[in-house]
């Protein structure tokens, strides 16, 4: 028996919308010819910035973005990325292909995209190689409306009044590309760097730490008990608490992943979707160690690395992480999602890895041309959930198995809109069976009911710029209304969205 039992009138934690934010870092073709073209550019743009992707993004309703790494982060000095294009310095990223960065892509520019796509900017400090003075003066350029130096500097670069920004990190993946640290070491670091990042006039920041890689709970540990809490001032040292989760398959001593996104074999399928499933894991228990200091929940738990990575696509750059995306990143999306959502007391942000071009990519371009990958609409079908109030779900689902692998071939989300829309969305891992699922719903006596579905012809079904739509969203007509609930038939390797009213 496939059943999802749920009662709205239980539905009382609020999904964050930044849990379906977003991250652009300086890598490979991310930003430039993914966001940036230039002024100068044939293709269609706003102050150097793609038009077509903007609309896109805005489709789905993109909450949050991170910027500028990453890896990228801890090697960026924010000052080259100021003042006349032209005469801002190059330098090379080491991190990701030694390839010239000319900084033309900077503070202004992703202010810029963040009020184009009317999302909230996410900035990443620089704590590895950056100094405490550089990370105070770029808040205080950014965020400040008085008298200073850095204010007359952003002055003299055309922006007379400060910009909004909520969310900063300090720092990124300290214990590795950040700077190899032990957690004790950096916990200390970020109570120093934090204070120097301070708030101006109204402009109050969310100051995010680096947590830890998977399952790497002593660091949370030590950074709970550590730089969790100010007993003086009884509040937090940190607003939130970063963890960086791939779903990936083996990783080469260079970095570079092994495994096509696009040809592999059922045991590929299982592998991948069965990886991603382990957020769950990591999201409980590194939650119960925040719970031992903070209990009231204050403490945001932000996943603001995941996603699917594998090798490049054959002919590419090996450090620009160029891959195509199918469904089965779309079953790894819908179920990670899921997992974010039964958890939104907790997670109140994360950032699929990346937005163009990069690991598992929303958009990929090529020159002009733009095409939308399964990914993308996963995040369009589950945009009803930002803001609205999760309904708590109880799933029975049938197991879907290969080989000595097991996993629930169900997953889903529900919640309430601020219009009293019932939102379900609903996957099914299982390559080779329809589910039809009964859907009991207490609390709500729905009138009518309508369904999308995304579902590819294969297990690699994906898009590509000759055929840019062989993965899209369609009207699914196996819903229909029954008793006190609904009967849904989701197919084999698909995700349904399903409004009810």
């Amino acid at each position: 028996m496939n059943e999802i039992t749920l009662d709205v009138k239980i539905a009382k934690t609020q999904i964050d919308r930044n849990i379906y934010g977003h991250f652009a870092e300086h890598l490979g073709r991310c930003i430039y010819e993914g966001i940036w073209v230039g002024e100068e550019s044939s293709i269609p743009n706003v102050r150097g910035i793609r038009t077509d992707v903007v609309e896109a993004l805005r489709k789905i309703k993109v909450p949050v973005l991170r910027w500028p790494g990453g890896c990228f982060a801890d090697e960026y000095h924010w000052m080259d990325g100021i003042g006349p294009r032209a005469q801002r310095p190059t330098m090379i990223n080491t991190h990701w292909g030694g390839v010239i960065e000319n900084n033309h892509f900077g503070t202004h520019e992703f202010m810029d995209l963040c009020a184009q796509l009317e999302c909230e900017p996410y900035i990443c400090g620089n704590v590895g190689s950056g100094t405490v003075q550089e990370m105070s003066q770029w808040v205080e350029y950014i965020t400040f409306d008085g008298k200073s130096p850095m204010t007359d500097l952003r002055k003299a670069n055309g922006r007379e009044e400060p910009w909004k920004l909520t969310y900063f990190g300090v720092g990124n993946e300290n214990w590795g590309c950040g700077g190899r640290m032990t957690p004790e070491y950096y916990a200390d670091l970020y109570r120093r760097y934090g204070l120097y990042a301070r708030n101006y006039g109204n402009n109050k920041l969310f100051r995010i730490a680096c947590g830890a890689s998977n399952d790497d709970y002593h660091w949370t540990e030590v950074m709970m008990e550590k730089a969790g809490h100010d007993q003086l001032r009884g509040g937090p040292y940190m607003d939130g608490l970063a963890i960086h989760y791939y779903t990936s398959v083996k990783r080469l001593p260079d970095g570079s992943r092994e495994g096509s996104a696009t040809v592999f074999d059922e045991a590929g399928w299982m592998e991948i979707v069965s990886k991603g499933l382990f957020m769950d894991e990591l999201v409980r228990k590194h939650s119960t160690i925040m719970d031992k200091y903070d209990p009231a929940k204050k403490v945001a738990l932000i996943v603001d690395e995941w996603g699917t990575w594998f090798a490049v696509e054959p002919g590419t750059h090996p450090r620009f992480l160029y891959q195509q995306n199918t469904m089965r990143d779309a079953i790894v999306a819908a179920t990670t999602l899921d997992i974010f959502n039964k958890h939104c007391d907790r997670v109140r942000m994360a950032n699929i890895a990346q937005t163009i071009n990069v690991l598992q990519a929303m958009i990929l371009t090529d020159g002009a041309r733009m095409l939308l990958t399964p990914s993308y609409h996963v995040f369009e079908m589950y945009a009803a959930h930002q803001g609205a109030t999760m309904a708590p779900l109880d799933i029975q689902s049938e197991a879907y198995t290969f080989g000595e692998v097991s996993i629930p071939a169900l997953s889903a989300s529900a919640s309430v809109d601020g219009a009293g829309t019932l939102n379900l969305t609903l996957s099914n891992a299982n390559p080779h069976k329809d589910i039809t699922v009964q859907v009991n719903v207490r609390g709500m006596n729905g009138s009518k009911a309508q369904g999308r579905v995304l579902q590819g012809n294969a297990m690699n079904a994906h898009n590509t710029f000759d055929n840019p739509n062989a993965v899209a969203p369609k009207p699914h007509t196996g819903v229909k209304l029954a008793g006190e609930g609904l009967e849904i038939v989701v197919p084999k390797m698909s995700v349904v969205a399903v409004a009810v009213q």
